[in-house]
This record gives C-alpha cells, structure tokens and sequence, in this order.
C-alpha cells in the first residue's frame, strides 16, 4: 500500500478537517496527502509519512522508526536478513527461537536472583527480549514467504492433531 492509499483509508475514519486543525494545517493540504504522488508533483508537497521514509532511508538510523513506533504504543523490530541458506529448514529455524528464548529466560533467572532487578540488569533482559523477536520475525517472515522446505525431501508431512 502506497502512503497516499494508507492516508486516505485513515482520513475514512478520522475528520480530515479535525485533523487540519489538531495540526495547525489547511484542509486542503490534508487533502493534497492522500493524493497519488504525480498530482503534487512540483507542488513541493510531500506528505509526512513519504518524508519519514525518506529520513529513515537517507540517514539509515533505526532510532527513527523505533520512536515512531513508541509513541504509537508498539515497538519495531527490524526485518532480519536470512541465516540460512534457500530454501530454510524448518526445524534449525524452530531451534533457534527457542534457543533465544532460553537465552532470555537465563538473564531473567540471573537478573531475579536477588530479588532484585538493576537497571544494567534490565537492559540485558531488553536487549535478549528484541533477539527473541528479530529472530522469531525472521521465523514468521520466512512462514510467510513459504521459505520453508521438508526436513527429508520426499517426507510426507507431518499429521497435524485436530482443531480444538
């Protein structure tokens, strides 16, 4: 979905006019945000979320998206490149989330020995916490892309238990 689109889904939803004026902007120029990017060419007009991309790509800092994504109440994890060579083996995929997540578990259990959590303590919990879920993203990217082949080729798969 182009910027643009995504814009005027939300103006669907929310008052574009309500929108003009929280932002101390004209409604036209709210208006001019959700059109194709040809129809404002020479305008100078670039809508806020096309200038963000082009922030994020010319100055290649995580910290942008990441702030962004705080002040919306969520957190951004970075689309991971692929450890393993095409096409991916479901089970050392499998293995490796589980390995982070008893990596994590162990800092909790070292940090919570004493009781007691410090803030150095804590940011190793944080920064096991954001392995977990790069890699589990990668997991599910590569679930999503259907980057995952049979453990043995010619294996039937696996009978999956019936839905509860």
């Amino acid at each position: 979905m182009q910027s643009h689109e995504l814009l005027r889904e939300v103006f669907k939803d929310t008052s574009a006019k309500q929108i003009a004026a929280d932002l101390n902007l004209s409604l036209s120029m709210i208006y001019k945000w959700a059109e194709p990017p040809e129809k404002v060419a020479g305008s100078g007009l670039t809508n806020p979320l096309d200038r963000m991309e082009q922030l994020i790509k010319s100055t290649d800092d995580a910290r942008l998206p990441q702030w962004i994504c705080e002040r919306a109440g969520g957190f951004f994890i970075h689309n991971p490149k692929a450890h393993w060579p095409h096409p991916y083996q479901v089970i050392p995929a499998t293995n490796q989330i589980v390995q982070e997540f008893a990596d994590m578990l162990g800092v909790i259990a070292t940090a919570s020995g004493d009781n007691h959590i410090s803030k150095t303590e804590a940011k190793d919990i944080r920064r096991r916490w954001e392995d977990l879920k790069r890699v589990t993203e990668g997991f599910v990217h590569g679930c999503e892309e259907g980057n995952f082949s049979t453990v043995k080729p010619g294996a039937a798969p696996m009978a999956r238990p019936p839905a509860a």
